[in-house]
């Protein structure tokens, strides 16, 4: 190792500057493998060793990615997870995982944990999350933050999403075309993007067939496996020429709570009642019968989310734009929903 050798002496060899050499040995995104090779090549020609470990402990980072979900066990974020990782780790990134569990404390804990140690920030909302506050130190600070999924509701960020409108319309605008009249749904939490636009497509497919949007069918009961069985247990306890005969359900979850409870009271379904879905998740053609659902494109949204993500980290604050990159759904029909 040559102790007189900087990469100020490096960089003049290869007639380049400082802070790409430095990057290089980093092996940034922004450097070509080209020069790369030639930063590599020239500093063990010159018996040069970088100090890549001091490197990052005076920025306080290590080339790592945070991703922040509200729950790791949903084959949707683990699916999505893993894409963003495949991405990142190519441009020498790695990934660190935290889950908000729906809660919005702990939204702000895990937030403030890794804004420490990451470059930069993913992260879908939790349920319980309606007051964004806590993401202003990151964003004052020039942290590149990308929202996906579930995004902040009137906020202008960076953000990767499908058109949830457009998948709850053509759900029940699908059962509308197999004949069915009283159509109800289980809403999600209305603080969150994505269950408000699902509910809009709900009911715009509705007023679009001229059938009435009754109260008493839309069910604001949340998104979990107990949330559908208590919604489950509303529909039964109606008179029979009051019950619907088709639900859709803005998360397989709840879904599948409705599902079991309707199928343990002899409904069957679809015949009596038909049900779609909302997420594609795994288990969806493991039920019987299989549970129509829209798809979310977990993996293409990962993609995009990790490109955008990268983008950002490589660009001068002064040089960010905001983008919104909207994703179209597909319903994915199965035997659940076929009248």
């Amino acid at each position: 190792m040559n102790n007189n050798i900087t990469i100020y002496d490096l960089a003049k060899e290869l007639s380049t500057t400082a802070s790409t050499v430095s990057r290089a040995f980093q092996d940034h995104p922004r450097i070509s493998r080209k020069m790369k090779e030639k930063v590599w090549s020239l500093a063990k020609e010159r018996g040069f060793q970088p100090n890549l470990a001091a490197s990052q402990l005076r920025t306080g980072k290590g080339r790592v990615i945070g991703v922040i979900v509200p729950r790791i066990g949903r084959s949707f974020f683990s699916l999505l997870i893993e894409s963003i990782e495949n991405v990142v780790n190519e441009a020498g990134y790695s990934v660190l995982v935290a889950q908000s569990h729906e809660l919005w404390e702990k939204e702000k804990q895990v937030l403030q944990a890794m804004m420490q140690k990451v470059d930069g920030l993913a992260i879908s909302l939790a349920a319980d999350t309606i007051d964004y506050q806590h993401f202003d130190q990151a964003i004052e600070k020039g942290m590149p933050i990308v929202f996906f999924d579930r995004i902040p509701l009137f906020r202008h960020v960076n953000s990767v999403r499908i058109d949830d409108y457009a998948g709850a319309y053509d759900a029940v605008k699908h059962m509308i075309d197999r004949g069915c009249k009283r159509i109800a749904h289980l809403a999600g939490p209305q603080g969150i993007s994505v269950y408000q636009q699902r509910q809009m497509g709900y009911v715009q497919a509705l007023k679009e067939a001229g059938i009435p949007i009754s109260e008493q069918l839309v069910y604001q009961c949340g998104i979990t496996l107990e949330a559908g069985t208590k919604a489950a247990e509303q529909i039964l306890s109606l008179p029979l020429d009051e019950r619907p005969d088709a639900v859709f359900s803005s998360s397989d979850n709840s879904a599948m709570g409705l599902f079991k409870s309707l199928k343990n009271n002899n409904i069957k379904i679809p015949e009596d009642i038909a049900v779609v879905g909302f997420g594609n998740e795994l288990f969806d053609e493991f039920v019987d019968p299989m549970l129509s659902s829209v798809d979310q494109r977990n993996v293409e949204m990962g993609i995009e989310v990790a490109k955008m993500l990268l983008e950002q980290m490589n660009l001068p604050i002064a040089d960010r734009k905001v983008k919104d990159i909207v994703l179209k759904p597909q319903l994915i029909i199965r035997k659940s929903s076929e009248k």
